[in-house]
Protein backbone atom coordinates (compact mmCIF):
# COMPACT_ATOMS: atom_id res chain seq x y z
CA UNK A 1 0.00 0.00 0.00
CA UNK A 2 0.95 3.98 -0.20
CA UNK A 3 1.28 5.21 3.35
CA UNK A 4 0.02 9.38 2.92
CA UNK A 5 3.95 9.76 5.17
CA UNK A 6 5.55 8.67 1.57
CA UNK A 7 3.47 11.35 -0.57
CA UNK A 8 4.43 15.04 -0.23
CA UNK A 9 1.24 16.06 -1.82
CA UNK A 10 -1.25 13.36 0.55
CA UNK A 11 0.41 14.21 3.43
CA UNK A 12 0.35 18.00 2.42
CA UNK A 13 -3.86 17.79 2.25
CA UNK A 14 -4.03 15.55 4.74
CA UNK A 15 -2.40 18.10 7.68
CA UNK A 16 -4.20 20.75 6.29
CA UNK A 17 -7.45 19.37 6.27
CA UNK A 18 -7.26 17.92 9.54
CA UNK A 19 -5.78 21.50 11.11
CA UNK A 20 -9.21 22.88 9.36
CA UNK A 21 -11.43 20.43 10.74
CA UNK A 22 -9.68 21.12 14.46
CA UNK A 23 -10.73 24.67 13.71
CA UNK A 24 -14.00 24.15 12.23
CA UNK A 25 -14.86 21.67 15.07
CA UNK A 26 -13.59 23.79 17.75
CA UNK A 27 -15.40 27.23 16.57
CA UNK A 28 -18.35 26.13 14.22
CA UNK A 29 -19.40 22.72 14.97
CA UNK A 30 -19.13 21.66 18.95
CA UNK A 31 -20.62 25.10 19.88
CA UNK A 32 -23.31 25.40 17.03
CA UNK A 33 -24.49 22.08 16.38
CA UNK A 34 -22.92 19.50 19.19
CA UNK A 35 -22.96 21.53 22.58
CA UNK A 36 -25.89 23.44 21.65
CA UNK A 37 -28.05 20.36 22.13
CA UNK A 38 -27.99 18.00 25.85
CA UNK A 39 -25.36 15.62 25.51
CA UNK A 40 -28.19 12.28 25.21
CA UNK A 41 -29.53 14.01 22.34
CA UNK A 42 -26.16 14.90 20.60
CA UNK A 43 -25.16 10.59 21.00
CA UNK A 44 -28.38 10.14 19.31
CA UNK A 45 -27.65 12.50 16.61
CA UNK A 46 -24.02 11.20 16.15
CA UNK A 47 -25.27 7.81 15.37
CA UNK A 48 -27.65 8.99 13.05
CA UNK A 49 -25.14 10.95 11.51
CA UNK A 50 -23.15 7.76 11.08
CA UNK A 51 -26.15 5.46 9.69
CA UNK A 52 -26.50 8.06 6.82
CA UNK A 53 -22.79 9.08 6.12
CA UNK A 54 -22.00 5.25 5.75
CA UNK A 55 -24.31 4.95 2.70
CA UNK A 56 -22.47 8.37 0.68
CA UNK A 57 -19.35 6.48 -0.68
CA UNK A 58 -18.28 9.82 -1.71
CA UNK A 59 -18.49 10.88 1.40
CA UNK A 60 -16.13 8.29 2.69
CA UNK A 61 -13.91 8.45 -0.29
CA UNK A 62 -13.43 12.08 1.03
CA UNK A 63 -13.35 11.06 4.89
CA UNK A 64 -10.55 8.96 4.00
CA UNK A 65 -8.53 11.20 1.69
CA UNK A 66 -8.73 14.04 4.57
CA UNK A 67 -8.45 12.13 7.65
CA UNK A 68 -7.17 8.67 6.81
CA UNK A 69 -3.18 9.27 7.92
CA UNK A 70 -1.41 6.03 7.45
CA UNK A 71 2.47 5.11 8.49
CA UNK A 72 4.33 2.22 8.50
CA UNK A 73 6.21 3.20 11.74
CA UNK A 74 2.34 2.76 13.70
CA UNK A 75 1.82 -1.06 12.27
CA UNK A 76 1.88 -3.50 14.97
CA UNK A 77 1.43 -6.85 15.40
CA UNK A 78 -0.82 -7.23 19.48
CA UNK A 79 -1.76 -10.81 20.43
CA UNK A 80 -1.47 -12.06 17.21
CA UNK A 81 -3.79 -9.42 15.15
CA UNK A 82 -2.24 -7.29 12.84
CA UNK A 83 -3.40 -2.90 13.30
CA UNK A 84 -2.81 -0.34 11.04
CA UNK A 85 -2.44 1.56 14.29
CA UNK A 86 -2.56 1.41 17.96
CA UNK A 87 -5.57 3.51 18.02
CA UNK A 88 -9.37 2.37 19.01
CA UNK A 89 -12.49 3.65 20.26
CA UNK A 90 -13.29 2.19 23.85
CA UNK A 91 -16.49 0.29 24.86
CA UNK A 92 -19.48 2.98 25.77
CA UNK A 93 -20.03 5.10 22.88
CA UNK A 94 -20.92 2.42 20.20
CA UNK A 95 -22.86 0.69 21.98
CA UNK A 96 -25.05 -0.98 18.99
CA UNK A 97 -22.52 -1.07 16.42
CA UNK A 98 -23.87 1.75 14.49
CA UNK A 99 -20.45 3.63 13.47
CA UNK A 100 -18.12 0.98 12.17
CA UNK A 101 -17.96 2.26 8.50
CA UNK A 102 -17.45 5.83 9.72
CA UNK A 103 -14.83 4.89 12.30
CA UNK A 104 -12.68 2.97 9.58
CA UNK A 105 -12.48 4.88 6.95
CA UNK A 106 -11.63 7.65 9.64
CA UNK A 107 -8.39 5.76 10.28
CA UNK A 108 -9.10 4.03 13.48
CA UNK A 109 -6.64 0.95 14.21
CA UNK A 110 -9.80 -0.67 15.54
CA UNK A 111 -13.24 -0.16 17.54
CA UNK A 112 -14.68 -1.68 20.48
CA UNK A 113 -18.61 -2.48 20.41
CA UNK A 114 -20.62 -2.05 23.13
CA UNK A 115 -20.68 -3.52 26.06
CA UNK A 116 -23.17 -5.49 24.90
CA UNK A 117 -25.55 -8.24 27.30
CA UNK A 118 -27.37 -11.51 26.78
CA UNK A 119 -30.86 -9.72 26.79
CA UNK A 120 -31.63 -6.34 25.63
CA UNK A 121 -31.07 -3.77 27.99
CA UNK A 122 -32.67 -0.37 28.38
CA UNK A 123 -29.68 0.79 30.84
CA UNK A 124 -30.81 3.63 33.63
CA UNK A 125 -33.55 6.30 33.49
CA UNK A 126 -31.77 9.49 31.40
CA UNK A 127 -29.41 11.62 31.48
CA UNK A 128 -27.36 9.14 30.48
CA UNK A 129 -24.84 12.01 30.04
CA UNK A 130 -23.39 15.03 31.77
CA UNK A 131 -20.62 17.29 30.16
CA UNK A 132 -17.68 18.63 32.61
CA UNK A 133 -15.89 20.50 29.54
CA UNK A 134 -13.88 22.33 32.60
CA UNK A 135 -12.28 18.59 33.31
CA UNK A 136 -12.49 17.49 29.43
CA UNK A 137 -14.98 14.72 31.03
CA UNK A 138 -18.10 13.58 30.57
CA UNK A 139 -20.27 11.89 33.74
CA UNK A 140 -21.92 8.63 32.32
CA UNK A 141 -24.55 7.12 33.59
CA UNK A 142 -25.72 4.68 30.88
CA UNK A 143 -26.20 1.70 32.75
CA UNK A 144 -25.53 -0.89 29.73
CA UNK A 145 -27.77 0.45 27.32
CA UNK A 146 -27.76 -2.15 24.43
CA UNK A 147 -30.02 -4.20 21.63
CA UNK A 148 -29.01 -7.25 22.77
CA UNK A 149 -25.57 -9.23 22.11
CA UNK A 150 -27.65 -11.67 19.64
CA UNK A 151 -28.24 -8.71 17.09
CA UNK A 152 -24.39 -6.61 18.17
CA UNK A 153 -22.62 -9.42 17.94
CA UNK A 154 -24.32 -9.97 14.52
CA UNK A 155 -23.61 -6.66 13.64
CA UNK A 156 -19.47 -6.57 14.65
CA UNK A 157 -19.28 -9.34 12.40
CA UNK A 158 -20.70 -7.93 9.93
CA UNK A 159 -18.33 -5.02 10.32
CA UNK A 160 -14.81 -7.24 10.54
CA UNK A 161 -15.37 -9.14 7.59
CA UNK A 162 -16.20 -6.06 5.54
CA UNK A 163 -13.45 -3.42 7.21
CA UNK A 164 -10.87 -1.98 4.87
CA UNK A 165 -8.53 -1.98 7.83
CA UNK A 166 -10.20 -1.70 11.12
CA UNK A 167 -9.97 -4.38 13.43
CA UNK A 168 -13.31 -5.04 15.36
CA UNK A 169 -13.32 -6.11 19.05
CA UNK A 170 -16.57 -6.43 20.78
CA UNK A 171 -17.43 -5.85 24.80
CA UNK A 172 -19.70 -8.36 26.66
CA UNK A 173 -20.69 -7.19 29.83
CA UNK A 174 -23.57 -8.68 32.65
CA UNK A 175 -27.55 -7.49 31.64
CA UNK A 176 -28.49 -4.98 34.01
CA UNK A 177 -31.89 -5.43 34.35
CA UNK A 178 -34.74 -7.00 37.22
CA UNK A 179 -33.88 -10.77 36.01
CA UNK A 180 -30.78 -10.79 37.54
CA UNK A 181 -30.22 -12.80 39.97
CA UNK A 182 -27.46 -14.70 42.11
CA UNK A 183 -23.15 -15.04 40.80
CA UNK A 184 -24.68 -17.99 38.48
CA UNK A 185 -26.68 -16.26 36.99
CA UNK A 186 -24.73 -13.41 36.28
CA UNK A 187 -22.34 -16.03 34.66
CA UNK A 188 -24.22 -17.98 32.71
CA UNK A 189 -25.05 -14.44 31.38
CA UNK A 190 -22.00 -13.58 30.19
CA UNK A 191 -21.55 -17.27 28.86
CA UNK A 192 -24.01 -16.83 26.74
CA UNK A 193 -22.60 -13.47 25.19
CA UNK A 194 -19.05 -14.83 25.00
CA UNK A 195 -21.23 -17.97 22.95
CA UNK A 196 -22.05 -15.62 20.95
CA UNK A 197 -19.18 -14.14 20.12
CA UNK A 198 -16.53 -16.61 19.66
CA UNK A 199 -15.13 -16.64 16.53
CA UNK A 200 -16.99 -13.77 15.19
CA UNK A 201 -14.69 -10.49 15.68
CA UNK A 202 -10.79 -10.27 15.86
CA UNK A 203 -11.16 -9.67 19.86
CA UNK A 204 -13.34 -9.91 22.85
CA UNK A 205 -13.27 -8.21 25.94
CA UNK A 206 -15.00 -9.00 29.03
CA UNK A 207 -16.64 -6.08 31.09
CA UNK A 208 -16.38 -6.58 35.31
CA UNK A 209 -16.49 -3.07 35.70
CA UNK A 210 -19.41 -1.17 34.57
CA UNK A 211 -19.71 0.97 37.44
CA UNK A 212 -23.42 2.00 36.94
CA UNK A 213 -25.47 -0.92 37.28
CA UNK A 214 -28.35 -1.87 39.97
CA UNK A 215 -25.84 -4.93 41.45
CA UNK A 216 -22.52 -3.63 41.15
CA UNK A 217 -19.35 -4.90 40.42
CA UNK A 218 -19.29 -8.59 41.98
CA UNK A 219 -16.71 -10.52 39.90
CA UNK A 220 -14.19 -7.56 41.26
CA UNK A 221 -15.57 -7.93 44.98
CA UNK A 222 -12.97 -10.93 45.37
CA UNK A 223 -10.55 -13.39 44.07
CA UNK A 224 -13.19 -16.39 44.30
CA UNK A 225 -15.67 -14.76 41.99
CA UNK A 226 -14.04 -13.40 39.63
CA UNK A 227 -12.20 -17.34 39.17
CA UNK A 228 -15.44 -18.93 38.71
CA UNK A 229 -16.29 -16.32 36.80
CA UNK A 230 -13.39 -17.43 33.99
CA UNK A 231 -13.74 -20.96 34.79
CA UNK A 232 -17.04 -21.01 33.40
CA UNK A 233 -15.49 -19.22 30.45
CA UNK A 234 -12.67 -21.34 30.20
CA UNK A 235 -15.00 -24.05 28.90
CA UNK A 236 -16.50 -21.66 25.30
CA UNK A 237 -13.94 -22.23 22.56
CA UNK A 238 -12.94 -19.02 21.18
CA UNK A 239 -10.14 -18.92 18.74
CA UNK A 240 -9.57 -14.53 19.32
CA UNK A 241 -8.04 -12.99 22.05
CA UNK A 242 -9.54 -12.37 25.34
CA UNK A 243 -9.15 -9.05 27.26
CA UNK A 244 -10.62 -8.19 30.23
CA UNK A 245 -11.90 -4.45 31.45
CA UNK A 246 -11.16 -3.79 35.02
CA UNK A 247 -11.89 -1.20 37.37
CA UNK A 248 -9.36 2.36 37.89
CA UNK A 249 -10.51 2.51 42.08
CA UNK A 250 -9.02 -0.35 43.82
CA UNK A 251 -6.13 -0.74 45.76
CA UNK A 252 -3.16 -2.58 44.35
CA UNK A 253 -3.33 -5.25 46.94
CA UNK A 254 -6.82 -6.43 45.74
CA UNK A 255 -6.07 -5.68 42.27
CA UNK A 256 -3.71 -8.24 42.29
CA UNK A 257 -5.09 -11.14 44.05
CA UNK A 258 -7.45 -9.91 41.05
CA UNK A 259 -4.72 -10.32 38.31
CA UNK A 260 -3.04 -13.23 39.64
CA UNK A 261 -6.90 -15.00 39.24
CA UNK A 262 -6.95 -13.69 35.54
CA UNK A 263 -3.10 -15.21 35.12
CA UNK A 264 -4.70 -18.75 35.39
CA UNK A 265 -7.01 -18.67 32.72
CA UNK A 266 -8.00 -18.23 29.41
CA UNK A 267 -7.11 -13.82 29.42
CA UNK A 268 -4.38 -12.26 27.14
CA UNK A 269 -5.02 -8.86 27.56
CA UNK A 270 -6.57 -6.47 29.87
CA UNK A 271 -7.96 -3.00 29.27
CA UNK A 272 -7.14 -0.57 32.05
CA UNK A 273 -9.73 0.99 33.07
CA UNK A 274 -12.47 2.04 33.23
CA UNK A 275 -14.56 5.01 34.39
CA UNK A 276 -13.36 7.15 37.53
CA UNK A 277 -15.37 7.15 40.72
CA UNK A 278 -13.47 9.30 42.99
CA UNK A 279 -14.68 13.10 42.56
CA UNK A 280 -11.99 14.15 45.14
CA UNK A 281 -11.42 17.94 44.49
CA UNK A 282 -13.91 18.42 41.53
CA UNK A 283 -17.03 20.40 41.54
CA UNK A 284 -20.19 18.06 40.27
CA UNK A 285 -23.30 18.41 41.58
CA UNK A 286 -24.21 15.65 44.20
CA UNK A 287 -26.85 14.52 42.09
CA UNK A 288 -25.31 13.48 38.98
CA UNK A 289 -24.96 9.93 38.84
CA UNK A 290 -21.99 7.38 37.07
CA UNK A 291 -18.68 7.67 36.37
CA UNK A 292 -16.11 9.87 34.92
CA UNK A 293 -14.33 9.75 32.03
CA UNK A 294 -11.47 11.55 30.21
CA UNK A 295 -9.02 14.14 32.07
CA UNK A 296 -9.79 12.82 35.33
CA UNK A 297 -8.97 9.41 34.38
CA UNK A 298 -5.31 10.43 33.08
CA UNK A 299 -2.97 10.24 35.53
CA UNK A 300 -4.71 7.34 37.60
CA UNK A 301 -5.05 5.83 34.64
CA UNK A 302 -1.25 5.92 33.76
CA UNK A 303 -0.31 4.92 37.04
CA UNK A 304 -2.24 1.72 36.89
CA UNK A 305 -0.70 0.59 33.07
CA UNK A 306 2.83 1.30 34.71
CA UNK A 307 2.19 -0.61 38.02
CA UNK A 308 0.58 -3.85 35.81
CA UNK A 309 3.11 -3.69 33.16
CA UNK A 310 5.99 -3.60 35.94
CA UNK A 311 4.58 -6.45 37.60
CA UNK A 312 2.34 -8.66 34.44
CA UNK A 313 4.49 -7.34 31.62
CA UNK A 314 5.23 -10.81 30.45
CA UNK A 315 1.79 -12.25 31.19
CA UNK A 316 -0.59 -9.74 29.89
CA UNK A 317 -1.04 -7.37 26.58
CA UNK A 318 -1.95 -4.05 28.08
CA UNK A 319 -5.25 -1.69 26.28
CA UNK A 320 -4.68 1.58 28.33
CA UNK A 321 -7.71 3.62 28.09
CA UNK A 322 -8.73 7.11 30.10
CA UNK A 323 -7.86 10.43 29.63
CA UNK A 324 -5.55 10.49 26.20
CA UNK A 325 -6.08 14.23 24.08
CA UNK A 326 -2.95 14.77 23.12
CA UNK A 327 -0.10 12.88 21.36
CA UNK A 328 2.07 13.27 24.07
CA UNK A 329 -0.49 11.54 26.38
CA UNK A 330 -0.98 8.47 23.93
CA UNK A 331 3.21 8.16 23.98
CA UNK A 332 3.43 8.35 27.59
CA UNK A 333 0.65 5.85 27.84
CA UNK A 334 2.60 3.32 25.54
CA UNK A 335 6.27 4.31 27.19
CA UNK A 336 4.10 2.81 30.23
CA UNK A 337 3.24 -0.69 28.75
CA UNK A 338 0.07 0.15 27.11
CA UNK A 339 0.30 -1.78 23.26
CA UNK A 340 -3.12 -0.27 22.60
CA UNK A 341 -4.73 2.92 23.42
CA UNK A 342 -8.33 3.79 23.55
CA UNK A 343 -10.35 6.66 23.85
CA UNK A 344 -14.25 8.40 23.72
CA UNK A 345 -13.77 11.50 25.34
CA UNK A 346 -11.35 13.14 23.12
CA UNK A 347 -13.27 12.56 19.91
CA UNK A 348 -16.29 14.28 21.78
CA UNK A 349 -14.05 17.37 22.89
CA UNK A 350 -11.66 17.53 19.99
CA UNK A 351 -13.78 16.56 16.71
CA UNK A 352 -13.38 13.64 14.73
CA UNK A 353 -10.13 14.41 13.32
CA UNK A 354 -8.60 13.62 16.57
CA UNK A 355 -7.61 10.55 15.27
CA UNK A 356 -5.63 12.12 12.75
CA UNK A 357 -3.99 14.43 15.09
CA UNK A 358 -3.28 11.64 17.35
CA UNK A 359 -1.46 9.21 15.20
CA UNK A 360 0.59 11.82 13.22
CA UNK A 361 1.83 13.16 16.49
CA UNK A 362 2.73 9.64 17.81
CA UNK A 363 4.38 8.79 14.73
CA UNK A 364 6.43 12.36 15.13
CA UNK A 365 7.85 11.53 18.45
CA UNK A 366 9.00 8.05 18.11
CA UNK A 367 10.84 9.22 15.34
CA UNK A 368 12.37 11.96 17.36
CA UNK A 369 13.21 9.12 19.67
CA UNK A 370 14.97 7.04 17.03
CA UNK A 371 12.04 4.27 17.26
CA UNK A 372 10.99 2.21 13.92
CA UNK A 373 8.20 0.51 14.88
CA UNK A 374 5.26 1.84 17.91
CA UNK A 375 5.90 -1.75 19.53
CA UNK A 376 9.71 -1.01 20.46
CA UNK A 377 8.31 2.13 22.62
CA UNK A 378 5.82 -0.10 24.89
CA UNK A 379 6.89 -0.17 28.37
CA UNK A 380 10.31 1.41 27.60
CA UNK A 381 9.47 4.18 30.64
CA UNK A 382 9.61 0.88 33.23
CA UNK A 383 11.77 -1.90 31.63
Amino acid sequence: MTYVIDSFWHDAVNKATTDLFTFGYKHIIKPNFVFNHRPDEAHDQMIEFCHVVRHLPPLLFAERTMLDYTDPILETNVMGIDFSNPFGLSAGLDKNCDMPVVLDNAGFGFETVGSTTSRPCPGNPKPWFHRLPEYDSMMVHVGLANIGSDKVIARAEQAWTQARQMQISVSIARTNDDLCGDLDEGIEDYCISMRRAAGRTAMVEVNVSCPNTHVGEPFTASPEALDRLFTALDKIERPQPTLVKMPLNKPWAEYKELLDVLAEHNVQGLSLANLQKDRTGLEIPRDWEGGLSGGPCTTASNALVRKVYQEYGDRFVIAGIGGIFTPEQAYERIRSGASLVMFISSLMYRGPQQITVLKRGLAELLRRDGFEHVSDAVGVDVR
